[in-house]
């Protein structure tokens, strides 16, 4: 059983609605991410496929079959939350297992499939310890192997790693992606509001605001050609200036600016979208002048805030040796091909 479908899934809370008619397939093998601030509908998504909220409109389809009615614990699927939930009491081998004896796997398969589950996850030698006496990047490995003892064709992943420092997170990155390659028949919808994880690990990434679906498309889409203002925001860092669309390109504050993406109506307001690392400093196309106003050194590169006719924009650019200083007058460029054209977001109420 693998792959999942939400066939317009609305969730509500006390007449407020949290989830918002969803529709939105997870292949077969598919990482799909949900992507999206607090409050989105993201986590609420994930719960409509555990089991542990009933939607008051719309299917959940697992594997092609509707288990919108069916209990948890009959859907076939692993999770793994963000604080692990282990039993302090058990070993960790026991923790593996207990899914397995929650579902009356045969007593003489559990070692074995417990055993399995750990070497998965490299945690194989810490079978005979207890949760209290491992890192949290181990406790993490465990609750995936306890997931994954069942062998489920659905995974779900709940912000999995927000309770891990940077180090661990970028490890535990490393090893999911790992994982991924490993199961290629495990369909893993993954919660986050990370956007490097997700950019990282999924096939794809769904963007959620305000309990709707916003976007979907690969990463590379999305951050290359996002298709809303949103998106472009959410999904990377990005500047976004109020533009009028042109026959080719754009004009910003009397500047005609030459684009080869995007395509709005001549005359209608839009958006401009570049990436502060396709910004450059000095003369050239679509050139940009402004006043520098804060500098921050980031070890590699170096940021600036720059001015420009009253936006602040900002430029990623390779360490400076001198950088200009605070109130310097700078140009700052970029090609035809960096930039997107978006229709303009309409103002919310």
């Amino acid at each position: 059983m693998s792959g999942i479908r939400f066939d317009g899934v609305s969730v509500a809370y006390d007449g407020t609605t949290v989830l918002d008619g969803l529709d939105l397939t997870v292949e077969p093998g598919e990482v799909m991410a949900l992507l999206g601030p607090s409050g989105s509908g993201k986590t609420t998504a994930l719960r409509a496929v555990a089991g542990f909220v009933r939607p008051v409109a719309g299917r959940v389809l697992i594997g092609g079959r509707d288990v919108t009615a069916l209990p948890p614990h009959r859907r076939g699927i692993g999770m793994v939350v963000q604080q692990y939930a282990l039993f302090p009491h058990m070993r960790v081998a026991d923790n593996v297992a207990f899914g397995l004896r929650a579902r009356r796997t045969p007593k003489a398969e559990i070692p074995g499939r417990v055993t399995e589950a750990l070497e998965l996850t490299g945690m194989a030698s810490y079978a005979r310890r207890y949760p209290r006496e491992l890192s949290g990047g181990q406790q993490q490995r465990v609750a995936i192997a306890r997931a994954l003892a069942i062998r489920p064709g659905v995974l779900l992943l709940d912000e999995p790693l927000s309770a891990l420092d940077a180090q661990l997170r970028s490890g535990m990155l490393a090893e999911l992606a790992r994982l991924h390659r490993e199961l290629p028949d495990v369909s893993i919808l993954y919660v986050t509001h990370d956007q490097v994880e997700a950019l990282t690990l999924a096939d794809r990434i769904a963007v959620m605001d305000r309990a709707r679906l916003q976007d979907c498309g690969t990463p590379r889409e999305l951050y290359r050609a996002p298709r809303t203002e949103f998106t472009a925001s959410f999904v990377g860092n990005a500047n976004l200036l109020p533009v009028t669309a042109a026959e080719d390109g754009a004009v910003f504050a009397g500047r005609a600016l030459a684009l080869d993406r995007g395509r709005t109506a001549p005359g209608a307001p839009a958006t401009l979208c570049v990436r502060p690392h396709l910004l450059a400093l000095g003369p050239g196309p679509n050139a940009l002048d402004g006043t520098v106003t804060e500098i921050q050194w980031r070890g590699s590169t170096h940021r600036l805030y720059v001015d420009v006719s009253g936006h602040r924009l900002k430029a990623d650019l390779p360490e400076l040796r001198t950088p200009p200083p605070l109130g310097t007058r700078v140009t700052l460029h970029f090609a035809p091909t960096d930039a997107v054209l978006l229709e303009r977001a309409p103002a919310h109420a």
